[in-house]
């Protein structure tokens, strides 16, 4: 399945789509809703939606900005379609959207979710307060409308918003979010959670979190959470101390971020009953995501 996000995140998952299929098939767990407390540009949650995998997506974001994209996408397709295909892609609408984005607070969600967008597709890496591509002077080898093909982007809109009624937005902290779905979520469900890494969190995400923030959540998912559950984070001791006991994992990544390229190793980790596809096997056609390489 070609890209299903509109949207550019430094360490996307939507690579590891494979493997969360055979996690589902393994442990049985097709047709579930499928649960991303941190869903970001949320490509895994839709290829999973969209290949038929699962059948329900919740996907939060604390970032009201990135809330208010998906609201766009999901509430206005239409409207957001028309403006992105109406809407030059200039210097000039570059520090329009930014101004909206600055005062996002108080934004009106529909032109925060646009001003995102054009933010996202126009900026280094995607990152939302990084400079514009070429620079303000557009000097630079590749112009602000390098990623911004607004067709292509326009069907991605469209593709999504045909599974509309299966996708459910929340703009909540993580915990908050998933205390307050739970009572309501079929026991045959999935939650993935990708938050913010440890060591580099401050220099990617703008709602990067304490050591504190990671324990609390870790101590509510192992202790609280009784749905089926898998979390990932950057190979830190903080998070080896903080999921001991469960059943761990360990991928090997590559991403590009402020246009540097990045390896690493990623801890997984797993709740219990919850059955690990091996990948270890060269043999095996889901080893790929396990040494995938992630463009932002």
């Amino acid at each position: 399945m070609a890209n299903c996000t509109p949207l550019r995140y430094p360490g996307g998952k939507a690579r590891l789509r494979p493997y969360l299929e055979r996690l589902i098939a393994q442990n049985r767990l097709y047709d579930a809703h499928y649960v991303e407390p941190f869903c970001g540009g949320a490509g895994l949650a839709l290829e999973l939606l969209m290949s038929y995998t699962v059948s329900t997506i919740h996907i939060n974001d604390l970032d009201r900005a990135v809330y208010a994209f998906w609201y766009s996408v999901t509430k206005r397709t239409d409207a957001l379609c028309a403006k992105i295909s109406d809407t030059p892609c200039t210097m000039d609408t570059w520090h329009e959207q930014r101004a909206v984005w600055v005062n996002r607070a108080k934004a009106n969600l529909f032109d925060l979710g646009f001003a995102t967008f054009f933010l996202n597709r126009t900026n280094r890496s995607g990152i939302l307060d990084a400079g514009v591509i070429g620079g303000k002077n557009q000097t630079g080898q590749w112009k602000l409308d390098a990623r911004y093909n607004r067709d292509e982007l326009v069907a991605r809109i469209r593709a999504i918003g045909q599974f509309r009624s299966r996708i459910h937005i929340y703009n909540k902290e993580a915990v908050d979010f998933l205390q307050d779905l739970q009572p309501d979520l079929p026991r045959k469900s999935l939650v993935y959670l990708d938050p913010p890494y440890v060591e580099k969190g401050p220099g990617l995400y703008l709602n990067h979190h304490s050591e504190e923030d990671h324990r609390q959540l870790a101590q509510w998912v192992t202790r609280k959470l009784r749905r089926p559950w898998m979390v990932s984070y950057d190979a830190h001791p903080l998070i080896r101390e903080c999921y001991d006991g469960h059943t761990q994992a360990e991928m090997n990544f590559h991403y590009s971020a402020h246009g540097n390229a990045r390896r690493g190793t990623e801890l997984v980790y797993f709740s219990d009953g919850l059955v690990p596809p091996d990948m270890t096997s060269r043999n095996s056609r889901h080893h790929q995501p396990w040494e995938a390489y992630e463009t932002a």
